[in-house]
């Protein structure tokens, strides 16, 4: 398995509102992300959502964050989301994203809740809530994972540490009050975004 983008950070903007969200997309766009979540315990979501995917659905990989329902999986494929994030390992949700042709990035915290997702289908593993376990533990976890599997950390992910997750084994992060918190204006939000990006860059050269 592989990530699909090119960057492997995912910018996770819970609590945006639908009048700021496609300003703050662009600005994580432009500073080159190109996977967005919008988390579903975000205001007006279902208006946020279609909006992001109008304007940059072409660009980039669009998706939405605590989905928690196979219902909710049909609803945002209805709406051309490509990509489900969860908080939990659901195994009706994970197929129910893979039958819709959508990405699947369950979170899990386990082995035993790792392999049940991947035995119903994620291309993908977020480790959540990352900052508890540390490093340490996604590397004791990796080493029985296969070896292909992408792992994001979230949780506690800065661009000051963002190195520490990557050497552990982790493929890349998804990026959350750190990035951005609800209320903030675009510069804060641009000013995150290109240190993550850097942060990155700097990591793998």
């Amino acid at each position: 398995m592989q990530w699909q983008t090119q960057l492997p950070l995912i910018a996770i903007l819970r609590g945006i509102k639908p009048a700021e969200a496609v300003d703050h997309v662009a600005a994580v766009i432009d500073a080159g992300f190109d996977t967005v979540e919008i988390p579903l315990n975000s205001p007006d979501w279902q208006h946020s959502i279609p909006a992001i995917i109008a304007a940059f659905g072409q660009r980039a990989l669009i998706g939405a964050g605590t989905v928690l329902t196979p219902e909710q999986v049909d609803s945002l494929a209805a709406m051309g989301c490509r990509l489900i994030v969860t908080p939990n390992t659901q195994p009706a949700v994970i197929r129910r994203a893979v039958a819709q042709g959508m990405t699947i990035c369950p979170g899990c915290a386990t082995a035993s809740e790792a392999f049940s997702a991947l035995d119903a289908g994620a291309q993908a593993l977020k480790i959540f809530p990352s900052a508890a376990f540390g490093p340490g533990y996604i590397s004791a976890l990796k080493a029985v994972l296969p070896a292909d599997v992408p792992l994001f950390a979230v949780g506690g992910v800065t661009p000051g540490n963002l190195h520490q997750w990557l050497a552990a084994g982790c493929t890349g992060a998804g990026l959350g009050s750190d990035l951005y918190r609800a209320g903030q204006g675009v510069a804060d939000t641009a000013r995150q975004a290109t240190a993550f990006v850097n942060a990155y860059r700097e990591a793998v050269q």
